[in-house]
């Protein structure tokens, strides 16, 4: 491959490493056609993008971000395959759920939330992370609870004073 064309990927996917905010380092080797067929059907539905690439060219775009990935680097060994995300735990889901049929993906390495996931025994961890969203709709949850009850409280309590008013004005 010529130094031209190699630029051309490493341009190519630095720009698609910039475009999204978590990334995650597996392995596919070993998948038949059929299996990595079916990986990527499964990763297009979930708005994974899944990228099979050169570890040398993949350090250089690396090299080329703002965000610290030497962590990474080590993992940068035999074959890998990207997969880009904006949600941080749907790769990992997508890797647990698919490997219950499969013996592949085997996760590498993983750049979630702006925090570096090495090896296999941390899709658990990645899996249970929570997106922002979901984490904002758990804050906003928990402040309605309170919220509702004092609501609630009010307008029980707006029935008893009008009970009383209306006793006192039959008294009268």
């Amino acid at each position: 491959m010529k130094r031209e064309e190699k630029q051309v990927i490493i341009d190519s996917l630095t720009e698609q490493i910039k475009s999204y905010k978590h990334l995650y380092v597996s392995d596919i080797s070993e998948l038949d056609a059929a299996a990595t067929q079916d990986l990527r059907k499964e990763c297009f539905k979930a708005g994974i993008k899944l990228i099979q690439v050169k570890n040398t060219l993949l350090r250089v775009a690396l090299d080329g971000l703002e965000n610290n990935y030497e962590e990474l680097y080590g993992s940068l060994a035999g074959s890998s395959a990207v997969m880009l995300s904006e949600t941080g735990n749907a790769p990992a889901k997508l890797i647990k759920e698919f490997r219950k049929s499969h013996d592949k993906p085997v996760l590498k390495a993983a750049f979630v939330e702006e925090c570096v996931y090495v090896g296999e025994d941390q899709l658990d961890t990645l899996v249970s992370i929570k997106s922002k969203e979901e984490l904002l709709g758990d804050i906003i949850l928990l402040l309605q609870s309170p919220m509702q009850k004092l609501i609630s409280s009010l307008e029980s309590g707006k029935n008893t004073i009008g009970g009383v008013l209306k006793t006192l004005e039959d008294r009268a």
